[in-house]
């Protein structure tokens, strides 16, 4: 079994309108890395539990119960370093804090 064979076998015992969402569902599983698939399988496992809340579109309960997008900075200095540029690159976006006078660099 896969690890969206598990989470669907979840969402299906929870009496969701799975089959009309299960090739949008499996779409957007793809798009999350191992260990944020399995945050999402033991939150909406645990609120199911619990007896909370889940929502019955297995999309929405994937959304629902992602972890909340990782922002990486690196300082001028380390991006430079890491890339040789100072150019925006990679998802990388340039930013001034004018209230610290320096540049940083982000990216989610």
């Amino acid at each position: 079994m896969t690890s969206f064979d598990f989470l669907w076998q979840l969402v299906g015992e929870h009496g969701s309108i799975a089959e009309y969402y299960k090739a949008d569902c499996a779409r957007l599983w793809d798009t999350y890395s191992l260990e944020q698939q399995r945050h999402i399988y033991r939150c909406i496992r645990d609120k199911l539990r619990q007896g909370r809340f889940v929502h019955y579109n297995p999309v929405k309960a994937v959304k629902d119960n992602a972890p909340p997008p990782r922002i990486q900075t690196l300082s001028f200095n380390d991006y430079f370093q890491r890339f040789g540029t100072t150019e925006e690159q990679g998802g990388w976006k340039r930013r001034f804090l004018p209230e610290q006078h320096k540049t940083i660099y982000v990216k989610q």
